[in-house]
């Protein structure tokens, strides 16, 4: 049997962003019928024992599967199979039993975070009880994810991953649905319990990647020259080396929304909110208008997860082009997604939360953090990019000093009755906006490379042409149709159709550029050279 066939960078990318895609499709799904189902004070709930959950499996992960990921592309750059294969079996058993032990401490430290005060509203400990088993499965799950990244197959991440949401999310709607007649607080429980199963549906799928992957490694092992391996203990070094940074950099994600809890509630108050009114506000912010920045950069997070292994590949074998040619493709690609997602998510922000939550609440919120979704692009591929050069202390720190700036900035400006959680969403921009330029100074020193000014400009162009069509077409449909999703929808259609059609009257994509995308490029040039919309 044949080694399963490697994914090039950008086909790999596409891959994962198909995948995110569908995954995020089928959380949107979950997203509207939980927020109906739960309301705004449900989702608060959920919202309250979910950061604490990320931040047990962010500590239980310890950054070891990016880590395997970049030592394992290292190891098959020289080809060395064995070594490969080596590294991930030690750092699987170190996350299975990381896993092990932070399920336990998840599950008889809830009583704790409750009695100390560090959850508010006591009725999430059902919540936060209810996830811990999920951590050994996503922990044991990740370390094999990152091992068929470190060898650029992306075809196994993918379908876990959609594998893992669907359970997930039949399971959360069932459960939900079945408690809510107990009280609102077990229909909260219920919907994070979902995270177990579809953890356990995930890892099935990549097992069985796995045993169909060994043959052809076996092939490969064996034919490969005598090569000396580096001693257990070296590995396990190597290992803890680079994954302790990383560990760091994505618990600051998690710690991150961990602040928000301790401080966006208890500041809400101080502006003069209730307890519950602040609950409802913060479920607005972090249940609704978060997801939605995550869903308009599934892109750039599957550029940056592919982006690793990619960049660390070339490093090894001191091809400093291509490392400067990855990064800049990954970058404009970034810029030409997440501009007009924020123009469009910042005009019809309103529109937007009726549609998808059934309520205009979250507006502000939303509009407010569509500006993050351009930030958390640039620095999530920068991120790629550091990691993948083995700098993986370098965004860990660039995180730090932007979370420090976000708690005061939350602190301060949730507090302002004019703001409330306004001041927290403008925090939440400023901590997406450090981290990202700090990132983006030194990808400018080990890589020499700096965002184009003047392509960034035209790509910005062609959005605000978008941005006027969606509004001009939303509000015309409103006028003859009064059906809001109907509006939102055409907008949207329409304002794609725009921004592509702006962009290839400009220049800012050519021929070239098309050809390049996986499997459908050749098609694409053929449909475009007939309607004479090529510029080469």
């Amino acid at each position: 049997m044949k080694l399963l066939s490697k994914d090039t960078f950008l086909k790999g990318a596409l891959i994962l962003t198909v995948a995110g895609i569908v995954v995020k499709l089928i959380g949107s799904v979950n997203r509207i019928l939980l927020s109906r189902l739960l309301g705004g004070e449900g989702i608060g709930l959920y919202q309250m024992a979910y950061p604490i959950y990320l931040l047990a499996l962010s500590v239980s992960s310890a950054g070891i599967p990016v880590a395997i990921s970049i030592i394992v592309a290292e190891k098959v750059a020289l080809g060395d199979w064995r070594g490969a294969n080596r590294v991930f079996r030690v750092s699987l058993a170190m996350l299975a039993a990381t896993g092990a032990a932070f399920t336990l401490l998840l599950w008889f430290g809830a009583p704790w975070l409750i009695e100390h005060g560090f959850v508010r509203d006591p009725r999430a400990y059902y919540a936060i009880a209810a996830l811990a088993p999920a951590i050994f499965f996503v922990t044991v799950l990740s370390s094999y994810r990152g091992y068929f990244q470190g060898l650029q197959l992306m075809t196994p991440t993918a379908i876990s991953q959609i594998m893992e949401q669907l359970f997930r999310v039949v399971t959360m709607i069932l459960l939900a649905y079945l408690l809510l007649p107990s009280g609102i607080e077990y229909a909260a429980a219920g919907a994070s319990f979902g995270a177990c199963p579809g953890a356990v549906a995930g890892l099935l799928i990549l097992l069985v990647f796995y045993w169909r992957h060994r043959p052809g490694l076996q092939q490969h092992i064996n034919s490969q020259p005598a090569i000396r391996q580096e001693p257990g203990t070296s590995i396990i070094t190597r290992i803890v080396r680079l994954a302790l940074p990383v560990s760091l950099a994505n618990i600051m994600l998690p710690v991150t929304a961990t602040l928000d809890l301790l401080i966006v509630p208890p500041r809400l108050e101080v502006a003069g909110y209730t307890v519950a009114q602040s609950t409802e506000l913060f479920g607005y912010l972090t249940g609704m208008a978060v997801p939605l920045v995550n869903m308009a950069t599934i892109l750039t997070a599957s550029l940056a997860a592919s982006l690793v292994p990619a960049v660390s590949e070339a490093f090894t074998l001191r091809n400093f082009h291509h490392v400067y040619q990855r990064t800049a493709t990954a970058m404009r690609i970034s810029n030409l997604i997440t501009i007009p997602a924020f123009v469009g998510m910042l005009l019809l922000a309103r529109p937007i939360s009726l549609m998808l939550y059934g309520t205009p609440n979250a507006d502000s919120s939303i509009a407010i953090l569509a500006v993050g979704i351009f930030l958390l692009g640039i620095h999530q591929v920068t991120t790629g990019v550091l990691q993948g050069l083995g700098r993986t202390a370098i965004p860990l720190i660039n995180m730090m000093i932007s979370a420090v700036v976000k708690v005061v900035l939350s602190w301060v400006l949730t507090a302002m009755p004019v703001l409330g959680i306004k001041g927290a969403a403008w925090a939440t921009n400023a901590d997406f906006g450090i981290a990202a330029l700090l990132n983006m100074y030194f990808v400018y020193r080990h890589v020499g490379f700096a965002i184009d000014i003047k392509d960034t400009l035209r790509t910005s162009f062609a959005a605000a042409v978008m941005g006027g069509a969606v509004l001009l077409t939303y509000h015309e449909v409103m006028a003859v149709l009064t059906n809001n999703t109907l509006a939102t929808l055409t907008a949207v259609c329409v304002g794609g159709g725009v921004y592509g059609l702006v962009l290839l009257v400009t220049g800012s994509v050519t021929e070239r550029d098309i050809q390049r995308v996986p499997r459908v490029g050749a098609l694409l040039v053929k449909i475009l050279r007939s309607l004479r919309l090529l510029r080469s």
